[in-house]
């Protein structure tokens, strides 16, 4: 490796070179000839300081000299036959493909400098137009011997504004070269701070200076012609036949490595919004200049949509627009997520309609006008005329999803058939990729809007207890599962608290879950105890089939009785946070199996509670990570719940935040099940908030009902409710004295969120609501109930049944 490093350049010291590495010279011309970037090497190899060489002619600071002497091994160059010619035809705009050759140049200080050099034509918005690289020949012999392929690679060069873009697009100014190999090479030299030049005896590249064979000035003038007719379309002349086939098939190998390379960058993931950028930046800059990605309204939104041929009405969304041009020109005048229909006179529609490209080898200033009608007080014309258009489809299994609008600046080549061949077939890969990530978002929509419709809606306060829940959906096998929680109002103030888990993960998991969910609400409202209800439960599971297994905790919450009563089917147990000294424990409970296996007896137990204490539920997907013991998840669950909070909101994301970390540090990864957390704070209600009498069997009793609930409402301050709150018990009490058998009726007030009454008797048939006629004597009773009351309700007892009702306490 030859390295100059004097840094005022003045001298430069010499380090044996490496196998393979020589220092390359980097020069930039732009469109009018004139040299805008000097490297450090183009100082050492051509002696020339870069303050003198910026602005000057390219043609003049690389002056060709003339003929190589002959060489042993070699075949000599003749005099007006050596490389020159295509060195100074690059230099001059004169080429508008990549090439490369050898050449004697005209030097300061030691005369002439025999190189090899490569010239690169860059597409862009900005005034470069060529890039030229250039080695000593001499120091590529001295490094190691004579090789037939050489190839150049590009790093970053602190001193050449825009070098970073450079270096990232290096397989765009190399065709050949593929983005891993590309990256190795810059990652190997970005050390060094300065470009190189890698060559092997078997690394091909798609121009290389041939060492022992000379490329003669006449055949590159052939190629030459016969490029630019097939660039017009127009026929090869029979004395240019081969070399026009060996441009055809360069150019058809050329196209084929590009759709190789856009397929494997895009599709690399589901998610419809980077797929699409994936799609739209594939193109630009090495096919085109400008591509505009347009969708479908149901694409963008994941929905199915009917099949059949869009029409004017059909909004399209833009959703990308990729382009070279100077950042932000595009972004006030086709702002991205705008929506818009297209009239059929345009190329737009014509696509969109016969799924077939459309090209539009200059576009007029007709058509641009045509075009800009479509964008109200915003002129596009200046962006879009004089420029190539190629419109091409975005079709999966014969429906369009969308289009691309691809366009090419006016000095670029237009586009011709062949482009419209390859923007066809990157058409057809991308509307696929595009039409997977739709029905995968379509399909992950259906699962959410089925997970949270089987997912309960839970106040944040219930009767003696407030309350705050969360869902996390799990990562693995999709996003939805068979976790679920539930809340359940049950008469006599009391709440039931529900959290279970199906086994298994999708859809039928889900489904699973609705039904035991559903039939645990049903089990609930019939208020049967918790054993008997997990009874229940597993034999309706077995019912359902074999495969139906999960996991159920049922705990009723008494706000009077200030007691817990559970029981557990093969669940985790619940944590309870003590109110008066912050102290968490699980609480022991009789495991029980769970839900479907049969045949096992489930036990209950009952658990005193006082005024601020905290009940925790959760499944088992929070608190156990595959190949970590469950018992630390535990232990930090505890933990995390005894933290105190400003809310129960922040309460329950601490917990999940804590389980988070401790298995992250455990090096387990994220969570992968899905996971259903409850808490509820248990503040009970108050002895002064609850008033209870006996009433005899006696229909006398009936006024005097009506005068213990007027009473008592005026001592509790509710003197608007006593019209009301007396007639509806007054007509509760009348039909339990007349149904009732031997034991009292009891009556009893409850002074909560709402106001409660209930009457209690030991007749077990549940009354009916009835339309009762002009001429009945019964049934409107319980209609007068049902007209005046908030909420009202029955259920069975042990010994008979409760008939109730709510009314909304008067806002304080």
């Amino acid at each position: 490796m030859d390295r100059g490093t004097d840094s005022a350049g003045q001298g430069t010291t010499t380090e044996p070179a490496e196998p393979g590495r020589v220092p390359l010279a980097v020069v930039v011309v732009d469109r009018d000839g004139l040299v805008s970037h000097w490297s450090r090497g183009a100082r050492r190899l051509f002696g020339v300081p870069k303050e003198e060489a910026i602005g000057r002619t390219a043609l003049d600071l690389l002056p060709v000299s003339g003929a190589l002497p002959h060489e042993q091994g070699t075949t000599p160059y003749a005099a007006g036959d050596g490389l020159g010619p295509d060195l100074e035809s690059s230099l001059d705009g004169g080429l508008s493909y990549p090439s490369a050759g050898r050449a004697r140049l005209t030097a300061s200080g030691d005369g002439r400098v025999d190189v090899l050099w490569w010239a690169y034509p860059l597409v862009g918005p900005g005034p470069e137009r060529l890039l030229v690289l250039a080695a000593d020949a001499e120091g590529l012999r001295a490094g190691g011997g004579a090789f037939e392929r050489i190839a150049p690679g590009f790093a970053l060069h602190t001193d050449f504004p825009g070098s970073e873009d450079l270096a990232r697009r290096l397989p765009e100014i190399l065709p050949s070269m593929s983005v891993g190999e590309s990256a190795r090479i810059v990652a190997q030299i970005l050390e060094l701070g300065y470009p190189i030049l890698e060559f092997s005896q078997n690394d091909r590249v798609p121009v290389t200076p041939d060492w022992g064979v000379a490329r003669r000035a006449e055949r590159t003038a052939r190629r030459e012609r016969a490029a630019r007719a097939l660039a017009a379309g127009e026929p090869v002349p029979e004395d240019l036949r081969d070399e026009g086939e060996d441009l055809e098939h360069a150019a058809v190998r050329e196209r084929l490595e590009f759709l190789n390379e856009v397929s494997g960058r895009i599709g690399t993931s589901l998610d419809l919004s980077r797929t699409i950028i994936e799609v739209s930046r594939a193109v630009v800059p090495r096919f085109t200049d400008v591509a505009g990605t347009y969708l479908r309204e149901q694409v963008v939104a994941g929905e199915a949509f009917e099949d059949g041929v869009p029409d004017t009405t059909t909004m399209w969304h833009r959703v990308a627009v990729e382009h070279t041009d100077e950042p932000g020109r595009w972004d006030d005048v086709v702002p991205v997520g705008e929506a818009m229909p297209f009239p059929a006179h345009t190329p737009f529609f014509q696509c969109m309609t016969s799924g077939e490209p459309v090209l539009v080898p200059r576009i007029s200033e007709e058509m641009g006008h045509a075009i800009a009608a479509q964008f109200e007080k915003r002129d596009i014309r200046p962006l879009i005329t004089g420029r190539s258009m190629l419109v091409v489809p975005l079709k999966a299994r014969n429906v369009v999803l969308g289009f691309m609008i691809l366009l090419r600046h006016p000095e670029r080549p237009v586009f011709n058939d062949m482009d419209r061949v390859t923007g066809a077939e990157l058409a057809a890969r991308a509307g696929l990729v595009l039409d997977n990530a739709r029905m995968y978002t379509f399909q992950e929509n259906v699962a959410e809007t089925l997970q949270d419709s089987m997912l309960p809606h839970i106040p944040p306060r219930m009767a003696g207890c407030d309350i705050a829940t969360r869902y996390l959906p799990g990562t693995l096998l999709g996003r939805v599962g068979g976790d679920w929680f539930d809340a359940v109002k049950l008469h006599g103030g009391r709440t039931a608290f529900v959290v279970g888990d199906v086994m298994g993960h999708g859809l039928n998991s889900a489904a699973m879950m609705g039904q035991l969910r559903t039939a645990v609400q049903t089990m609930a409202g019939l208020d049967l105890p918790p054993a008997e209800l997990l009874r229940n439960l597993d034999d309706l599971a077995q019912r359902l089939g074999d495969g139906y297994l999960a996991t159920c905790l049922y705990a009723v919450y008494d706000p009077i009785a200030s007691e817990l009563h559970l029981a557990n089917a093969g669940h985790i147990p619940p944590v309870l946070v003590r109110a008066d000294d912050g102290r968490s424990e699980l609480l022991d409970l009789p495991t029980g199996a769970p839900i479907g296996v049969g045949g096992v007896p489930f036990e209950a137990v009952r658990v005193r509670v006082e005024s601020g204490d905290r009940l925790v539920m959760c499944t088992d997907g929070l608190v156990e990570v595959r190949g970590e013991d469950i018992g630390a998840g535990l232990a930090t669950l505890c933990e995390s719940a005894a933290h105190p909070a400003a809310s129960m909101d922040d309460a329950c994301d601490t917990i999940i935040r804590a389980l988070a970390v401790t298995f992250s540090k455990a090096g387990r990864g994220g969570r992968k099940d899905d996971v259903a957390l409850l808490m509820a704070r248990l503040g009970g209600i108050e002895p002064d908030d609850v008033a209870e009498w006996r009433l005899a069997l006696d229909p006398a009793e009936v006024g005097r009902a009506r005068a213990v609930v007027r009473e008592q409402l005026h001592d509790w301050g509710l003197a608007n409710l006593v019209a009301p709150a007396e007639l509806l018990a007054g007509e509760l009490v009348t039909n339990a004295v007349r149904h009732s058998h031997a034991r009292p009726v009891q009556l009893r007030l409850v002074r909560g969120d709402t106001l409660l009454c209930e009457v209690d008797d030991d007749d077990h048939e549940l009354p009916t609501l009835l339309n009762a006629g002009p001429l009945d004597e019964t049934g409107r009773g319980l209609r007068v109930v049902s007209t005046l009351s908030r909420e009202w309700g029955s259920s069975r007892t042990k010994a008979g049944k409760t008939v109730w009702f709510e009314l909304t306490l008067p806002r304080r």
